[in-house]
């Protein structure tokens, strides 16, 4: 609205005593801007134009006379502007935290900045809220008789650690699981991966197993790095985008402004989704398809493109193996009528998307969780590769799979964070990896060793996020460990963002020890405290709650979606007695006897009069080590200079084209913003990053590059490199060629480009790109134009996987029985990730008891704009709960209809689970008659029963309702443990 109210006496009055910043910036205002456009949320939430203007002042929209024999009056507050990055999703928007005698007062989106263009999305424009943290966790806390009671910093790390050391003794290390948090940043994410290994298991893992997995799993199969390949910012040159289980005007809603951007100079939009989303609102074309039935529709446009002779030859010849063998599927098995029956597409649109996609040449393809979350999420990812990989859309501006990550740290995390079935940079678990490592840790390599229950166990993947239940539950002779899990911390994760959530709640009651480390208390806290069965309980379980710091209290990086690294600088101290996280994880290793190991490498500084390892000294460790994926040259003084100096780049290309930092003169030419992965070398090599990954119209010294040689150089008597001619910008190799290693280089006569100091035996010497401590074989590789990783094809075969061309399979709980005996699901397994898993067995179960009768309706689920994650966060904030109040589920109005439903009305919710929630009626033509859908983020809610009285005192959400993981079922990804949620079935009644 338009806010030209004349200022009151009072509002005089209490402007007078503002900072001198804040007096001078709304003189100004007054004087320009005597009428200004203000949306009511921004203004309620305490946002203003320019970092000064309080949401009281906004009404001061014209100068004011001071009252007669008033004084002006000029504070003398200590005003300072913080730049940091937004903790909620993966697109990395930047905001200035104006903060005034320590107290977080204000807050700006950075104009400046390439990524969000000075715009925010409701969760942006709400962080302010996490200064005040009136519903944190502010004490550390143990639950004692139902109830949670206030405890010592020491007790409470006296007790924990006693404990685990109990468990250890009885049951080894492993039976201690960690699940760490795509919220840490990325020094804090690493430094939880070391300390989980300096105690002996790789029993830990984070949010990225349930988001995305199967993309990382996916897509590093198919062409070298399993990340976004090119960036939010280079859609902008896309002439059509396609967007696959993606709602990004919800859950990147920042992201858009590039899309429509693109649109404006003609860009085509299509939209696939089983619902009608408010990103489909905004498409050239609405393509509505069954749930988990992606791999039809994606092979049935590629039907009509090998039909019709529209993919790319010269590309495939040059750069893809294995294509005539997908065309020969495809062909076989996806006609029209095939497609319409499995994913009721016809045929019509099915050309029409097709050859939208043929005629608007660079075209980029967008998915989230809607293709990842599924039993075959690995095979759906890459059906949409090799969809890009026919078209030649993969390493060229405006095209690439832009594959939208969730958390604002979520990419970071996995880059370098505590996966289970690898070291920080997706190092595996070899020794060869540990012994990397350990040189780096400065650490005895046997050492580490003996922490582990067993040689056998330090180089064998652990289980799960996704699983863990099943570590505690399942029968102990089918685990493939020797101990099921009897301790489990939640490091910054949400249980109700988890599948199974009945059998979650008796798993919690089974251990022996369950720690939360949060700044709010999460649904843990209330599944924890709640009764459950009595058969369940552990009479010896102790629980406890550590209050940790959020990301504004603390400094350090974190990854966007697009691969570039920000740093974030400490806004405030942390409030209440929350810690930093890694200040506890070094706290923790004191205890624990290994905090020497742990910290070797990094200053200590005083917070709050305690010891907390230096973030910039953890990120010169990963620079020190992380080869393999390139973040080796983005130390934190190019880091923050990037940060001060956000006006140097360009919005489309990401590029600086000049300018030199004015404190430190560092010179910005070449870089692309925030050095996206892979920028290899050392710092000092000075590589820009990479943009837009595997583009061989560039040099690798410009962020050119080509698909990685990861899988040997020939299969089955065909190449596996790229074919003559084929080569990134500049190569002095023009063919293809494997990764580089101490022997390549001698025999190619470059070994003499390395100094003697180089040469060593510990240095480079019998060491290939990925473990050479000094760079050195990366740096001569690239001053001769070529890729350290080899120049080779990329994959749409990929042998080592259960499906080695993508293959479409019914879901473990689906509502169509006719189609799972012509498309069944795979074998049950014995012992994957440590443990059996089961898919056909389950869903030959649910055919022959006829579940589809019982529950008739698809049930899935997804993101609204308002909330985050699990959402105990977000819901804990006053402005964004006032926004969405309920829990609710989406209904078409045939389907609701026919059960009486009325719009707004309570229903219950039911599955196989035997789960039953009670949320409102939301009747929409979004979703179709066969499906309902409803939002992850609600907690506090449990089966119709309020959990309030189960938060510790003054920390439970503000909005508190059903989680839809309560209902949701069984069922895995077949190579990563991704859990089916986007699938599986219920009914709806009215209550």
């Amino acid at each position: 609205m338009l806010l030209t109210k004349k200022s009151s006496h009072a509002a005089q009055v209490a402007s007078s005593s503002a900072s001198p910043f804040v007096h001078s910036l709304r003189r100004g205002l007054s004087q320009a801007l005597p009428t200004m456009d203000r949306r009511s949320f921004l203004r309620r939430s305490g946002l203003g134009v320019g970092v000064g203007i309080a949401a009281s002042q906004l009404t001061l929209v014209k100068k004011s006379n001071a009252a007669e024999g008033a004084k002006v009056g000029i504070g003398d507050s200590k005003i300072e502007v913080r730049r940091t990055i937004c903790t909620h999703c993966s697109v990395g928007c930047a905001v200035d935290a104006v903060v005034e005698n320590g107290v977080w007062v204000r807050q700006e989106p950075v104009f400046d900045s390439p990524i969000n263009l000075g715009a925010h999305c409701a969760k942006g424009a709400a962080l302010r809220e996490h200064g005040h943290g009136e519903y944190r966790l502010r004490y550390p806390m143990k639950l004692v008789n139902g109830k949670y009671e206030r405890i010592s910093w020491d007790t409470a790390l006296n007790e924990i650690t006693a404990k685990m050391q109990e468990l250890r003794k009885a049951s080894g290390p492993d039976s201690v699981y960690f699940v760490g948090s795509s919220k840490h940043n990325n020094e804090q994410a690493y430094l939880l991966r070391k300390f989980v290994s300096f105690w002996g298991t790789n029993n830990c893992d984070h949010q990225a197993r349930i988001c995305h997995s199967t993309t990382v799993a996916g897509v590093a199969n198919t062409w070298g790095y399993g990340a976004m390949t090119n960036s939010y910012n280079d859609m902008q040159n896309s002439k059509v985008a396609l967007y696959i289980g993606s709602n990004a005007a919800e859950a990147h809603p920042v992201s858009m402004l590039h899309m429509l951007h693109a649109k404006e100079t003609g860009c085509k939009m299509i939209v696939v989704d089983p619902r009608f989303t408010r990103t489909a609102a905004k498409a050239d074309e609405y393509v509505r398809i069954r749930s988990g039935t992606d791999i039809p529709f994606l092979f049935g446009l590629l039907y009509h493109i090998f039909k019709n002779g529209w993919e790319d030859k010269k590309y495939i010849n040059d750069r893809v193996y294995g294509m005539d063998k997908v065309r020969e599927d495809v062909l076989a098995k996806w006609s029209p009528d095939k497609v319409e029956e499995a994913c009721g597409v016809k045929e019509d649109q099915m050309f029409k998307v097709a050859k939208m996609l043929h005629d608007n040449n660079p075209g980029t393809i967008v998915w989230c969780m809607g293709q990842t979350q599924h039993t075959i999420g690995n095979a759906m990812v890459r059906a949409s590769c090799i969809l890009q990989l026919a078209l030649g859309n993969v390493g060229k501006t405006g095209g690439g799979t832009n594959i939208f990550r969730g958390h604002d740290n979520v990419q970071g995390a996995t880059d370098v964070g505590p996966n289970p079935d690898s070291l920080p940079g997706y190092y595996g678990l070899a020794e060869g990896s540990w012994k990397h490592f350990a040189a780096v840790w400065g650490v005895d390599f046997e050492w580490i060793k003996k922490q582990y229950a067993s040689p056998a166990m330090m180089t064998k993947s652990g289980i799960t996020v996704s699983r863990w239940i099943d570590g505690v539950m399942e029968n102990n002779e089918l685990i493939d460990q020797d101990s099921n899990l009897r301790g489990v911390f939640f490091w910054g994760h949400a249980p109700n963002s988890q599948t199974r959530g009945l059998e979650m709640k008796r798993a919690m009651d089974k251990l022996d020890l369950l720690v939360v480390v949060d700044p709010y208390p999460s649904a843990t806290a209330a599944m924890a405290a709640m009764p459950g069965k009595a058969e369940d309980l552990n009479p010896n379980r102790a629980v406890y709650l550590l209050p940790a710091a959020t990301q504004f209290e603390t400094s350090g990086s974190c990854t966007a979606s697009n691969r570039s690294l920000q740093w974030r600088e400490k806004v405030i101290e942390p409030l209440w007695e929350s810690r930093s996280d890694h200040m506890i994880m070094h706290q923790f290793a004191e205890k624990l006897g290994f905090a020497a190991e742990l910290s070797k490498n990094y200053k200590m500084q005083k917070v709050k009069g305690m010891d907390e390892p230096v973030p910039e000294d953890i990120l010169r460790e990963i620079n020190k080590s992380v080869w393999t994926i390139g973040y080796t040259g983005q130390s934190p003084e190019r880091l923050k200079a990037h940060m001060k100096n956000m006006h140097l780049f360009d919005v489309k290309t990401l590029k600086a084209k000049g300018g030199k930092d004015k404190d430190t003169g560092y010179d910005f030419t070449g870089d692309y913003f925030g050095l996206p992965w892979p920028c290899y070398g050392t710092p000092e090599l000075k590589h820009p990053g990479s943009a837009n990954l595997y583009d061989t119209s560039k040099h690798v010294m410009d962020g050119g590059g080509n698909f990685r040689a990861n899988f040997g150089v020939e299969k089955d008597g065909q190449n596996l490199l790229a074919e003559d001619g084929s080569h990134s910008l500049g190569a002095e190799i023009t063919t293809g060629y494997p990764e580089f290693d101490h022997v390549l280089l001698k025999k190619l006569g470059w070994w003499d480009d390395l100094s003697d100091a180089e040469k060593a035996k510990a240095k480079a010497e019998g060491k290939n790109w990925k473990t050479d401590p000094t760079g050195a074989i990366i740096r001569v590789a690239m001053k001769h134009g070529c890729h350290p990783f080899g120049n080779a094809k990329a994959r749409a075969v990929v042998w080592n996987f259960p499906d080695a061309i993508p293959q479409h399979r019914e879901p473990l709980y689906g509502t169509r029985p006719d189609l799972v005996a012509k498309y069944p699901t795979h074998d049950d397994k014995k012992a994957f990730w440590r443990l059996p898993t089961l898919y056909k067995s389950v869903q030959d179960k649910n055919v022959a008891d006829k579940a589809y009768e019982k529950f008739p309706l698809i049930l899935s689920s997804g993101r609204l704009v308002e909330y985050e994650g699990g959402g105990e966060e977000t819901r804990s904030n006053p402005w964004l709960a006032e926004l969405q109040q309920e829990s609710f589920v989406e209904i078409n109005p045939k389907t609701a209809a026919d059960r009486g439903i009325r719009n707004g009305e309570r229903v219950w919710l039911s599955s196989p689970t035997g789960a039953r929630i009670n949320v409102q009626a939301l009747v929409t033509e979004r979703v179709a008659p066969d499906t309902v859908w409803m939002p992850f983020h609600f907690s506090g809610r449990w089966q119709g029963a309020d959990m309030l009285a189960y938060y510790p005192k003054g920390a439970a959400p503000v909005v508190r309702g059903e989680a839809v993981n309560t209902a949701t079922t069984y069922g895995y990804d077949s190579v990563t443990m991704m859990q089916e949620t986007k699938t599986t079935i219920c009914n709806v009644e009215r209550a």
